[in-house]
């Protein structure tokens, strides 16, 4: 049993949240979600969140509860700050490749910000131009795992840190695939084959992954953004 009680703050379907979530799982942490309005955060979280963004990590001492907790913001530092302290280590043993984790888990905001530029596109001609950029995101994480030559996950057969940052990523491209296909992940078949893997990790998912496609498509059209269009009506969901 863990010393403390943690209490992840989110947005419904923020994949930064998502990616902590995933290592509190794969650790097997007992936490609580504390799902916010994006629209209307509120004065306590403003206060304790230096970015104003989620995630944040509630650390609560077990044993004395009512004391102030300890607030911890940034998914990476979170995410980093769980593996020190919590056990199975997600992390790998060899220096080297600790290092080399470190640098692709750097990569992520410049994969995430292509591999899902198209859901913000707000018309034809932005979409377009987004999704030609896309193949630039998986190439040199295919040219990777190529070198590394077996799978399933980032270091072949130990889960890591890096296979839960680019979860998220990966399965927000499946969904916008589905929306409007863009085929871009075929053309790269061991990303396609790792984010396959990862898929099928019950850690991957916060809600069942219906719900969840859905929730993201409601998102999508309460945005009004381009794509939007191919979605049927939703009621929109709170990120």
């Amino acid at each position: 049993m863990t010393k403390y009680k943690y209490v992840l703050v989110s947005f419904k379907t923020c994949p930064w949240v998502q990616r902590v979530a995933i290592v509190l799982r794969e650790k097997n942490v007992p936490f609580e979600f504390r799902h916010i309005d994006p629209d209307n955060r509120p004065d306590w979280f403003l206060a304790i969140s230096p970015h104003k963004k989620v995630p944040v990590l509630r650390i609560y001492p077990q044993s004395i509860f009512l004391e102030q907790p300890t607030s911890l913001f940034e998914s990476n530092a979170i995410a980093e700050y769980l593996d020190e302290t919590v056990e199975p280590r997600l992390s790998h043993d060899d220096p080297v490749w600790r290092a080399v984790n470190r640098a692709w888990t750097d990569y992520v905001p410049t994969f995430a910000s292509l591999v899902t530029a198209t859901a913000y596109a707000a018309d034809e001609a932005a979409y377009k131009a987004a999704a030609e950029k896309m193949p630039a995101a998986f190439a040199p994480l295919e040219h990777q795992l190529v070198l590394i030559n077996q799978g399933p996950f980032f270091n072949r057969e130990k889960y890591s840190l890096v296979d839960a940052a680019y979860a998220p990523f990966l399965q927000r491209y499946f969904f916008l695939d589905r929306i409007k296909p863009l085929g871009v992940i075929d053309q790269f078949p061991w990303v396609k084959a790792w984010a396959q893997a990862l898929m099928e990790r019950p850690s991957t998912h916060s809600f069942p992954e219906a719900e969840f496609e859905a929730m993201y498509r409601a998102n999508l059209k309460r945005r009004k953004v381009w794509l939007s269009q191919f979605i049927p009506d939703v009621a929109a969901a709170a990120e």
